[in-house]
Parts: structure tokens; sequence; C-alpha cells
């Protein structure tokens, strides 16, 4: 058996990226791309909606996301499916989350300074500016 130093980590520094192979890393966090295959589940504190790209959708095709509101308050936007439909809308307060599909454009505002916590895969991550129009 290896014995591995066991270190702490600063989730509000850094991202885990959890390997296929068992293995968990600390690495930089990313929006898009990163460590193909990885998992990486990253914090960050927020205390406007720039910090949160609320004026841009995002995607991600290779896997679901779940969004985590530790502390604060959220709001989660989903881009309407079809055209024409509206965005659907789903709060989150401290300590819930919600699960958001797999190749569904999302986004976030704030209701308040927050903890938020994403976990994915971030392979092929996609950013979109957002319109008027949606």
């Amino acid at each position: 058996m290896t014995t591995t130093p066991i270190t702490t980590v600063d989730l509000f520094a850094s991202a885990l990226h959890i390997h296929s192979d068992g293995g968990v890393r600390a690495a930089g966090r990313r929006m898009t791309g990163g460590d193909a295959r990885a998992w990486q589940i990253a914090t960050f504190h927020v205390e406007s909606d720039a910090e949160v790209h609320a004026d841009h959708w995002e995607m991600h095709p290779e896997a679901e996301e779940a969004v985590c509101c530790l502390a604060g308050g959220v709001r989660l936007f989903l881009r309407p499916v079809e055209p024409g439909d509206e965005e659907s809308v789903v709060r989150l307060t401290a300590g819930t989350a919600a699960i958001v599909p797999r190749g569904r454009w999302h986004r976030l505002e704030l209701d308040a300074p927050s903890d938020l916590m994403s976990i994915t895969l971030r392979t092929g991550t996609r950013l979109e500016p957002r319109t008027e129009a949606g």
C-alpha cells in the first residue's frame, strides 16, 4: 500500500478534478476545457452577477451539471427549448442544488452574495453571449 501525504485544499482557490481511474487532484478552476474526462468540483464566493457570467449562457455537452447553493441565494435560468417559450427559473437557497440536464443552456443571477459549487465535466463547455431575446 502506498501512503500519500494528506494536505488541505482551499476550495475557493482551486478545483478538485476527479478522474475515472479514481484519482482526485487539486488544480486550477476552468470555465471551459480542462482535463479530458475529469469531473470538476469548483466552489465560488460571488458578490455580483458579473462573477457568475449572468450575461452569458453556458452549456455542457458531455454531462449534467449539479449547481449547488451553499450560502446565499441564486436564480438558475434555463434557456427555452422551443422558440417563443419563456425561460425557466429555479430559485436555489442555502443548502439546495439543481441538476442541469446535459446539453441544456443555462445561466445564473444572484439574489444575494453567495457561495456556490458546481460539479460537471468541463470538456466541450460552451459559452454564448445572452441577447435580450433569450
